[in-house]
């Protein structure tokens, strides 16, 4: 009861403001009727048209027997914060810890939406390893096409008996017998080409029934090194990595049949004495260049790109994949050496509307040190990778899946605890003495589809490999909750 006096007080004063509030709108009521009139008469004697505003206000003006309505301002409503995201919990926070990881950089990225869900130094360009063959791949699909084959021709000679076996940049021409296989599947053939020449010799009255005496090797669709200062001569003792020449067999490989085999010192040599002995033997071979407008003798051809652009991916061929990048660069315009990579690669690349000014390319293969790429860039070019941009969906086919194919089925990758993501990730590998990557896409436990690039670079071991396999798996886990913590 102790409040009932000090409401009753209350009510008196508001009653009081409302009388004064009452007589206040009838003295500004009556204030607008006397404008309204005075408006009126002025349109009426100026003639001008019943839609001009003050016509408008005479309109609308209520009449003196209505009752003024109350108005009131609309509340203003909170407009949703810039920016704003959903609260994601999940933290991968141990895994990235690893010191494993050494000098670890990644990113992770929601594929339809492009929301980024982690970062750690995402914008800062640098080594990717073998992860770098994904932008020497897109680009040849890019500029060369998926259709488009590697030829390597026959022509006649400057001199009597004399024939010139032309370089077109295959690498998978091999020397083993037609319907072997090599490590290049569906490689074309020494003897079939052998086969044509002579065939094509024989037919011609001018040359029937002569000897083939010489044979000249033409290298020249490539020019300037065959090897980079930056990569280790080990690369091709180990078996990783040939010169690169327009010319050479089976990858150059001691073994055709081995992904892995020792390289020669003179990959245009083996080339031409593999092809020298299917012509019959008792043949010279030398270097040199093709006549210009020589008569062609023979060809054969390689897989097409797509194909090539998968068997790059599938086991990470440092050959094909430098094929690819100088086809490219010649098809660009660019030049025909290391030298053209940038140019021509990065032209390739600019189809797909990504920013290239950060990337630094040096060579196809990613073994240099010295090849630069930001985690963001890769995670941005896998969306359209899985969007199957373009030509892009052959690209993704010849990804190694977890636990599944190519170099992510070693017994060493996804093992144990990370094998709980086997068949959700497509991504390539890479390692270098100075560095591991792993980089592609992740079908996640929740159904997300997530993009993702993880770099451990520095002072890294072989372990590295599990570690960025147990911090994938993590993200596998996460999905679409995945926190940036």
């Amino acid at each position: 009861m102790s409040d009932i006096r000090p409401r009753q007080h209350r009510r008196s004063r508001a009653r009081r403001r409302r009388t004064t509030i009452v007589v206040a709108g009838a003295a500004a009521y009556l204030l607008v009727l006397a404008g309204a009139g005075w408006a009126g008469s002025a349109v009426a004697r100026s003639g001008q048209a019943g839609d001009s505003d003050a016509s408008r206000v005479a309109a609308v003006a209520p009449t003196p027997s209505a009752t003024p309505a109350a108005t009131t301002e609309p509340r203003a409503v909170p407009a949703e914060p810039v920016g704003a995201s959903r609260l994601r919990t999940c933290s991968v926070a141990e895994e990235a810890a690893d010191s494993r990881l050494a000098q670890f950089q990644a990113q992770v990225v929601r594929a339809d939406t492009g929301e980024v869900l982690y970062d750690r130094g995402g914008s800062t360009p640098s080594r990717t390893a073998s992860v770098l063959k994904v932008l020497t791949t897109a680009a040849a699909l890019s500029v060369l096409g998926p259709d488009h084959r590697l030829t390597t021709a026959v022509v006649r000679g400057s001199e009597p008996g004399q024939v010139v076996l032309v370089g077109g940049g295959d690498p998978t021409l091999s020397r083993t017998s037609s319907g072997e296989e090599t490590a290049y599947a569906g490689a074309p053939h020494l003897d079939d080409l052998a086969g044509q020449v002579r065939a094509a010799w024989e037919s011609d009255p001018a040359t029937a029934g002569t000897p083939i005496t010489s044979l000249v090797v033409d290298a020249s669709r490539y020019s300037g090194t065959d090897w980079l200062p930056s990569w280790s001569r080990a690369e091709l003792t180990g078996g990783y990595m040939p010169e690169i020449t327009a010319l050479m067999v089976d990858g150059d490989r001691d073994n055709p049949y081995r992904n892995t085999s020792a390289r020669s010192d003179d990959p245009v040599g083996r080339a031409g004495q593999a092809f020298a002995d299917a012509l019959g033997g008792g043949i010279s071979v030398g270097p040199g260049t093709a006549p210009s407008g020589a008569a062609r003798l023979g060809a054969v051809q390689s897989q097409p790109v797509s194909t090539l652009v998968q068997q790059t991916l599938i086991v990470s061929d440092n050959t094909i994949a430098e094929a690819l990048a100088r086809e490219t660069a010649i098809a660009q315009g660019a030049g025909s050496g290391f030298d053209a990579l940038q140019r021509g690669v990065t032209a390739g690349l600019s189809v797909y509307g990504l920013d290239t000014s950060a990337l630094r390319i040096v060579d196809g293969s990613g073994l240099s040190p010295e090849n630069a790429v930001p985690p963001s860039y890769v995670t941005s070019l896998f969306r359209k990778v899985a969007a199957r941009e373009g030509a892009l969906g052959y690209l993704y086919d010849g990804l190694p899946v977890s636990g599944e194919t190519g170099s992510l089925s070693y017994s060493d990758r996804f093992a144990g605890a990370s094998s709980r993501a086997d068949g959700a990730v497509h991504a390539k590998t890479g390692w270098i003495d100075d560095g591991y990557s792993l980089a592609g896409i992740i079908d996640a436990a929740d159904g997300t589809r997530l993009t993702f690039a993880v770099y451990a670079l520095g002072d890294v071991t072989d372990d590295a490999k599990q570690a960025i396999d147990a911090l994938t798996a993590a993200f596998w886990d996460c999905g679409d909750n995945l926190a940036n913590l």
